[in-house]
């Protein structure tokens, strides 16, 4: 299997012929009047060429590193400045704002679903499966003490259920952002394992990790 740079070079080769008035794949002279044969198509293939001339000098194409992300954390200070909404809102509206709070470029961002994932996780909504089989949320007996409700609004698709989080809940979820924070950091498996309520061991015989 050709490697990237050989792709080029192969490519290159066909520019340059192109570039020249001649067809690649014969090796005939192509008529004046074939379209590779204008000033402004030919000049551009001769850029091209030039710019896979050079990238095929440097050795191909470089990806770009990685990025590694900080993982999320908000001062007290930042946390601070969060100015509660005034009428219950989405999670998501409250994840943008505490995301909108933290000043380094390279931090990873607070997700929506950690918050809800933590939400569950204390009790406060639970997992369930609609009409159509989608898992939703919607908040417990504790969730709609603490705040946390839900309203039913109509579009063309018919009726829907939203959940929203009143300015009780939204100061316990700035209250909590650490324990929240740690949640950003899992995987979405690791999070569904840690709601499960399973503990896990590891066998000393064989060093495997049981799920109880």
């Amino acid at each position: 299997m050709a490697t990237e740079l050989e792709i080029m070079i192969h490519a290159k080769g066909y520019l340059d012929k192109l570039a020249n008035g001649i067809n690649p794949l014969s090796n005939e002279q192509l008529p004046e009047t074939d379209i590779v044969n204008n000033v402004r198509i030919s000049r551009c293939l001769f850029f091209v060429s030039d710019v896979l001339r050079q990238v095929i000098e440097k050795g191909g194409l470089k990806k770009a590193p990685k990025t590694t992300l900080v993982p999320f954390e908000l001062t007290a200070e930042q946390a601070g400045r969060f100015q509660l909404f005034e009428q219950p809102i989405f999670v998501s509206a409250i994840t943008e704002r505490i995301n909108s709070l933290t000043e380094t470029e390279n931090m990873k961002k607070l997700s929506h679903r950690s918050i809800t994932a933590f939400l569950e996780r204390e009790g406060y909504l639970v997992q369930y499966t609609d009409t159509q089989g989608r898992t939703k949320r919607e908040p417990t007996d504790r969730g709609r003490a603490l705040g946390i409700t839900t309203e039913t609004r109509t579009s063309q698709r018919g009726d829907y259920t939203v959940v929203l989080y009143n300015q009780n809940a939204q100061r316990y979820i700035l209250d909590h952002l650490d324990q929240i924070a740690a949640i950003n950091q899992m995987t979405k498996k690791e999070q569904a394992y840690a709601n499960s309520g399973q503990t896990e061991r590891i066998d000393p015989e064989t060093g495997e990790v049981i799920r109880e």
